[in-house]
């Protein structure tokens, strides 16, 4: 009798790992997952954020048929947006095309997003008592479709290279949802842990409830490594950075680690990009993401000795440079490379590309990378 209960369990974890990944084809470049691991590469991945996105003419094409949001709640526009930056760059990674709104779209906020302009929340939180209006319960499942996208991506690279899929955090979405869209200060949200601390701490625990399904959902779906964006860190100072956001984003990993290991879910290695957060890279080391994602500003060499050799680091072209010519742009990229080292490494610029990059220099810069060492 425990040889057939073992038997049965061995059965049923096979059948739970061949769930998650879908009868996938076989990784053809997975030197982006090796580096996230610590294992040697056969050269320095690269991706770039928003590689898929405006600074590409074909995406430009789509864009004129297609409403933003639409594109993002479609899965065959959204794959083939993703798919986009792969034919053009010899790029070792795809991330799938959302954004990280949809999570303020799910809890019932309406989003818009506006030529010139971005993302706009017409009816914004105002006073605590607009909690009320959002619908936690369910959320996960109006995000489906980009479940869905990541399923078919996984079936449309044919393993060519691993597909990133990605999440906000809760400080930069509570932002969001406060502001009404982008915002320079963030005054609205800072008054908002001053004036409501405990209705804050409501809405950051009930983005991060719904940050954990939606990523546990991501892996199901095929995603072989998850970016947690806190693209708003650069707006808190330190004390308020570790009081307001890395709780969060602690407990988010923690929680989702602990539910895919009580499912038998192969784990995927996550990414926490804090942009203006270089002053905490010791205690972002401590939270137990695989990857330290680091903005233009904070130095390689600084950034290895803040957070010890155990963790990999990503980054940091300064996505102004882009700008420069051919050959600044690779010789600003060679020693990039050079200063972070071939191990431990996944090449990015220190933030999204901007909408008028030259593709003539995504092109040098992927180059570059792969080239420097």
């Amino acid at each position: 009798m425990p040889y057939l209960k073992r038997f049965i369990y061995i059965v049923m974890l096979i059948k739970s790992l061949c769930a998650v990944e879908n009868n996938f084809p076989p990784l053809k470049n997975d030197n982006l997952l090796r580096a996230a691991r610590g294992e040697p590469v056969d050269r320095v991945p690269v991706w770039v954020m928003r590689q898929a996105g405006r600074y590409l003419p074909e995406f430009q094409e789509v864009r004129k048929l297609h409403d933003f949001f639409t594109v993002c709640r479609t899965p065959e526009l959204a794959c083939e947006v993703a798919m986009q930056p792969l034919r053009r760059f010899d790029l070792d990674a795809s991330i799938i095309f959302s954004d990280i709104l949809v999570i303020p779209q799910a809890l019932g906020m309406t989003v818009e997003m506006h030529a010139g302009v971005g993302p706009v929340f017409p009816e914004p939180l105002q006073t605590p008592s607009d909690l009320a209006k959002l619908t936690p319960e369910g959320a996960v499942g109006r995000l489906t479709y980009v479940g869905d996208a990541i399923t078919m991506m996984r079936h449309k690279l044919e393993g060519r290279v691993p597909l990133i899929g990605f999440t906000g955090a809760p400080w930069t979405l509570m932002g969001y949802m406060i502001e009404g869209g982008g915002s320079k200060t963030m005054s609205k949200s800072k008054a908002w842990l001053t004036d409501f601390p405990v209705d804050s701490k409501r809405l950051l625990g009930m983005l991060t409830d719904a940050i954990v399904d939606y990523l546990e959902m991501q892996t199901k779906a095929g995603a072989q490594l998850l970016q947690i964006f806190e693209s708003s860190a650069e707006h808190l100072s330190k004390e308020d950075f570790l009081k307001w956001a890395v709780p969060y984003i602690k407990e988010i990993r923690d929680k989702l680690v602990e539910r895919l290991q009580q499912q038998s879910i192969p784990l995927v290695p996550l990414t926490l990009f804090a942009k203006g957060a270089g002053h905490s890279l010791k205690e972002q080391a401590t939270l137990g993401y695989d990857i330290i994602g680091l903005d233009w500003t904070v130095d390689p060499v600084e950034a290895r000795k803040q957070v010890g050799p155990n963790i990999t680091l990503q980054g940091n072209l300064d996505p102004q440079d882009m700008y420069k010519t051919p050959e600044e742009i690779r010789a600003l990229t060679t020693e990039m490379v050079r200063k972070f080292g071939k191990q431990r490494y996944i090449a990015n610029l220190g933030h999204g590309i901007t909408p008028q990059t030259p593709i003539v220099s995504m092109e040098v810069f992927v180059d570059a990378v792969h080239k420097a060492l």
